[in-house]
């Protein structure tokens, strides 16, 4: 149930909502866990639009966005780390209308340590998610 953290400077994207989703639901589909209410109520996107002049790099270009990621320990084997950073470096440009930002967009895989995956005020470890996975899968399937 992965955090994505978007920042650009404000404008870059016209519809911000609409990339959160469609960042939040690329990820459930690259990471392939069941299209159940508790992992799309808690798989989301944030976008932080920076103001004008927030952001540099060296030279003093300022046409960067930085996606971070933020999954459970081992979610992301690496075959969809390479599609994860692929296809949310596409979304970022396809949302900006920006083919050259693709060059400019910094996408972050981070792992939350076992344990520290907090929902619903407790730390879950990876065996805990998916028990309550099967547990919704079930009682979905009337089982």
């Amino acid at each position: 149930m992965p955090m994505i953290d978007v920042y650009a400077t404000a404008g870059t994207v016209a519809d911000p909502h609409a990339l959160a989703a469609r960042l939040a639901t690329t990820l459930m589909q690259i990471e392939q866990v069941p299209d159940i209410p508790m992992f799309r109520r808690n798989t989301a996107a944030f976008v932080h639009e920076l103001p004008a002049g927030s952001l540099s790099n060296v030279d003093g270009d300022s046409g960067y966005v930085r996606v971070q990621v933020l999954t459970n320990a081992g979610a992301l084997d690496r075959d969809k780390q390479l599609a994860v950073v692929r296809r949310f470096t596409d979304i970022v440009a396809d949302a900006a209308g920006d083919a050259s930002l693709a060059d400019r967009t910094w996408v972050l895989l981070t792992e939350a340590v076992e344990g520290g995956w907090g929902l619903g005020g407790h730390a879950h470890t990876n065996e805990e998610l998916v028990l309550a996975a099967r547990r919704q899968i079930a009682e979905l399937s009337g089982q």
